[in-house]
C-alpha cells in the first residue's frame, strides 16, 4: 500500500518527462488552406543554458521557399522538464 501512494504522489513529477506536441498558431481553423509548402525552422536548448537555432517564422517560410504563408504550427519537444529541448515553427502556404 506505502508503493502505492508514494507511485500516486510522484506521478505529477513524471509528466514533464517527455512531451512532444504540435499546436496550431491560427484562430480560424475552419477556413485554413494549408498551400503546397512547408517549411520548418528549429531551435535548441541544453541544460537551460546553451540556446542555438532561429524558429522564426521568416527562417521557417525561406527553408520551405514561402512567399505567402497561409498556416502555421508550433512544435515542442521537451525531455526531462526541459533539459533538452527543441521548438520547431512548421509554416504552410505558396
Amino acid at each position: 500500500m506505502r508503493r502505492l501512494i508514494v507511485g500516486l504522489l510522484a506521478l505529477p513529477l513524471l509528466c514533464g518527462c517527455f512531451v512532444n506536441v504540435k499546436i496550431p498558431l491560427d484562430r480560424d481553423l475552419d477556413h485554413t488552406q494549408l498551400g503546397s509548402k512547408v517549411g520548418e525552422a528549429h531551435a535548441t536548448s541544453v541544460l537551460w543554458m546553451f540556446f542555438w537555432g532561429d524558429a522564426g517564422t521568416q527562417a521557417a517560410a525561406r527553408q520551405g521557399g514561402i512567399t505567402t504563408i497561409n498556416h502555421a504550427d508550433q512544435g515542442i519537444f521537451s525531455v526531462l522538464f526541459g533539459i533538452y529541448a527543441t521548438d520547431t515553427t512548421i509554416v504552410y502556404g505558396d
